[in-house]
């Protein structure tokens, strides 16, 4: 399937605005060596899979050189491949691959801390005046011992960690094992420009920055006030980090011109980046990190990642970004490898293929690119894995109260007659959940009505409708739990959609629909008669008006 970029072209939209991005979490996708670890050869293997999805954009998680103690986000080399994943050639091969299918690779950039065996780091514990002394962020003790401030870490206990070759704290906003980088030394900034430059020369496409709010701190080293509203949509609420208005140790204004140079370099490669905010003011960080068409394409936040789904909620998160937004561009996720996976955290006990479908619809309507994760397409609901098998340190840590990330990166099911569900031929480093087994891949293909097959079809769709991909969007108020909203275009008819985010029938009188054409070939179930509009559970109605 090579797609082209024509329907980039009207309007001089930017082609990304109109993309679909599809994340691959590596691990876990399809493992071609039998070691039970997904690999670089694997993904190529299923490119044509995502091409035939529709999507224009894969976003592969770290593959680089790791020691894996948060499975590829603490980087030992940032311009190689880890061995269990392949070699730079399989990731060249990958490259070539997906550009014959008119799909773009976007690569993860973990830049605010490194592995602790990084051989900068190693350099720059071994004491206070070598060459990279000051690359990371390294303090002294308070009078009494203790560290120099209040600062928490995202993963449990203080973000600062003794260090007894220098006599000093580093900071590790997440794993004690992730010392933080000195963003405000310039040979650091720069160093992180020329490896990214490293892989754009390679051919790649896009990176997405992974915590990109986190590359600077305060110089000050000043403690963070208490939260007046805790924060719990990027941490649980078991977890002290919430309680910390987090106005010190990240989201610096510093942040903004790194971020300008990383923009240059990418336009000298015709390259795009999107951001993952989490802050307490995940909504305006996004406007800023994305304003003025000169520093992130893209920026995604955890807003629609959290338990809450109601049409009142969705409607805040997006109306408030646009409200905030000063030319920037959103990117709407509803999952990844960080979140309990949306059919269950959206659809509870019983999710159904139906909320699936109308989820997905939701999501390709809004204002901004999408983006999927891996499995999403196929309707999978959180894995329950138990205590012994966890490998996320983070679930550990907090276990029973909170279980981690493991839920959501069980590997992929693919062919439903084969050991392990075709993901490998050895023993898979999580479990394949037995209830995924009857949604692999090869058993959704041959039902029409699968959500498989329903993603393929309604990615398709939204395609032939550039007021999906470019219009403005207003919302209506509307009686929980619909969710009513009109995407405008210059020279197009309004297209007008509305979404029953509840598990019973509605009946919802709705003026705009009087004279409005019911759209077909979205696949979902919906009727209008004059300006009354019947949407069956978790259904929707999509209809053009002038």
């Amino acid at each position: 399937m090579n797609k082209d970029n024509s329907l980039h072209s009207e309007q001089n939209t930017p082609w990304w605005r109109e993309a679909v991005i599809y994340q691959v979490y590596p691990r876990s996708f399809r493992d071609t060596n039998g070691d039970g670890i997904g690999d670089l050869p694997g993904i190529t293997e299923k490119l044509d899979y995502i091409a035939g999805l529709g999507a224009d954009i894969v976003w592969i998680s770290p593959f680089f050189t790791s020691p894996m103690k948060d499975f590829g986000y603490d980087v030992a080399d940032y311009c190689d491949v880890d061995p269990m994943f392949g070699t730079l050639d399989d990731f060249d091969a990958l490259i070539a691959k997906a550009h014959s299918l008119g799909l773009k690779i976007m690569i993860d950039q973990v830049l605010s801390h490194t592995a602790d065996i990084h051989p900068w780091f190693a350099e720059s514990r071994k004491s206070r005046d070598n060459p990279k002394a000051d690359w990371y962020a390294w303090a002294d003790p308070l009078a009494d011992g203790n560290p120099p401030n209040n600062w928490l870490s995202v993963f449990g206990g203080s973000s600062w960690q003794w260090d007894s070759r220098r006599k000093q704290y580093y900071l590790h906003n997440f794993l004690v094992s992730q010392p933080d980088m000195n963003f405000h030394h310039p040979d650091v900034q720069q160093a992180h420009l020329d490896n990214l430059r490293f892989w754009l020369a390679r051919g790649v496409d896009g990176v997405r920055m992974d915590a990109c709010n986190f590359h600077f701190h305060d110089p000050e080293l000043r403690s963070n006030p208490a939260a007046t509203n805790r924060d719990t949509s990027t941490v649980t609420d078991v977890n002290p980090y919430g309680m910390q208005a987090h106005v010190y140790d990240k989201t610096r204004p510093e942040n903004l011109a790194f971020l300008q140079k990383i923009r240059v370099l990418l336009d000298e490669f015709g390259a795009v980046a999107i951001g993952e905010v989490g802050a307490d003011d995940a909504l305006g960080v996004m406007a800023d990190y994305t304003a003025d068409g000169d520093k992130l394409h893209m920026a995604y936040s955890f807003n629609l990642l959290t338990p809450e789904f109601s049409a009142g909620h969705v409607r805040r998160q997006v109306e408030e970004f646009e409200a905030r937004v000063k030319g920037g561009w959103a990117s709407w996720s509803v999952g990844n490898h960080d979140s309990i996976r949306v059919m269950t955290r959206w659809g509870g006990a019983a999710p159904t293929h139906a909320l699936a479908k109308l989820v997905l619809a939701m999501q390709l309507s809004l204002k901004g690119t999408p983006c999927l994760y891996q499995g999403d397409e196929l309707a999978l609901t959180e894995a329950d894995v138990p205590f012994e098998l966890l490998q996320d340190p983070y679930g550990i840590t907090f276990w029973p109260e909170f279980k981690g990330r493991d839920g959501c990166r069980t590997p992929i099911p693919w062919t439903a007659e084969l050991p392990n569900a075709g993901f490998t031929t050895g023993t898979p480093w999580l479990p394949v959940a037995e209830e995924h087994i009857a949604s692999a891949a090869s058993a959704q293909e041959t039902d029409t009505d699968s959500p498989l097959n329903f993603a393929r079809r309604i990615i398709a769709w939204r395609r032939q409708q550039p007021q999906l991909t470019r219009g403005e969007i207003v919302f209506f108020d509307a009686p929980e739990p619909v969710l009513a909203l009109r995407r405008d275009l210059a020279g197009h008819a309004s297209v007008l959609a509305v979404f029953n985010l509840g598990p019973d029938p509605v009946t919802y009188e709705f003026a705009d629909a009087l004279d409005a054409v019911s759209m077909i070939g979205h696949g979902l179930h919906g009727s209008a008669e004059g300006s009354t509009l019947t949407l069956p559970a978790y259904g929707a109605w999509f209809g053009t008006k002038n």
